[in-house]
C-alpha cells in the first residue's frame, strides 16, 4: 500500500525534473514568407492551371469579366447536374465566363473520356487534392463555386449545388447587371 501513496510524488517529482532538465531549443532561422496566393493588383486569389486541352489558363487575365470557378469531380451527382446549367450560363452571358476545376485525382485521358459523355463548353483543368490553388480555401465539400468579380475579388462563395439563376443573382447583387426575366 505504501507504493499506492507515493505514486503522485513520485509523478510529481519526476515531471519536475523533466522540466527543469529541458535544453533551450535551437535558434530558427526566420521563416520564409508564404508563396503569393493573391492577385496583387485585385487583392483577389490568383489562379493558373493549365486546362486539360494544354491551354494556360490565368484568372488575372479575365479582368472586365465576372468568373465562376468550380471546384467538382466526377463521382459528385450534385457536381454533374450543375454542369449543363453552368455550361449554358457561360454560353448564354458575354460578361460571365466558367472554369471547372476537378477536384480530384484523375488521369487527363480519364477526364477526356469523361467529358465526352458530359460535355461542357467551359475550360477544366484537373487540380491537386493535397495541393489546391492556394488563393482559394480547400473544398470543405463538392461542389464549391467561386463567383470573382471583374476587378478579381470573391464577390461570393457556394458551397453544394449552384444554379445559373442564383450566380447571375449574386452578380446582380454585386453590383453587376440585373438578372434578365424570363
Amino acid at each position: 500500500m505504501k507504493t499506492c501513496r507515493l505514486w503522485p510524488l513520485l509523478c510529481a517529482l519526476s515531471l519536475s525534473l523533466s522540466i527543469g532538465c529541458q535544453r533551450e531549443p535551437p535558434a530558427t532561422a526566420p521563416a520564409e514568407a508564404p508563396p503569393d496566393t493573391t492577385d496583387a493588383q485585385a487583392g483577389g486569389p490568383a489562379l493558373q492551371v493549365t486546362t486539360i486541352d494544354g491551354t494556360p489558363y490565368d484568372l488575372a487575365d479575365r479582368r472586365g469579366k465576372w468568373v465562376v470557378v468550380n471546384f467538382w469531380a466526377t463521382w459528385c451527382s450534385p457536381c454533374l447536374k450543375e454542369m449543363p446549367e453552368l455550361s449554358a450560363l457561360g454560353a448564354m452571358r458575354e460578361h460571365v465566363e466558367v472554369i471547372g476545376l476537378a477536384y480530384e485525382e484523375i488521369e487527363p485521358e480519364a477526364m477526356r473520356a469523361f467529358l465526352e459523355k458530359h460535355p461542357v463548353l467551359y475550360p477544366i483543368a484537373i487540380v491537386d487534392v493535397y495541393a489546391p490553388p492556394a488563393g482559394f480555401d480547400t473544398p470543405r465539400g463538392l461542389p464549391m463555386t467561386y463567383l470573382i468579380d471583374p476587378d478579381g475579388r470573391i464577390a461570393k462563395k457556394f458551397l453544394g449545388p449552384v444554379t445559373a439563376h442564383e450566380v447571375e443573382t449574386a452578380i446582380a447583387a454585386a453590383g453587376g447587371p440585373e438578372v434578365p426575366q424570363a
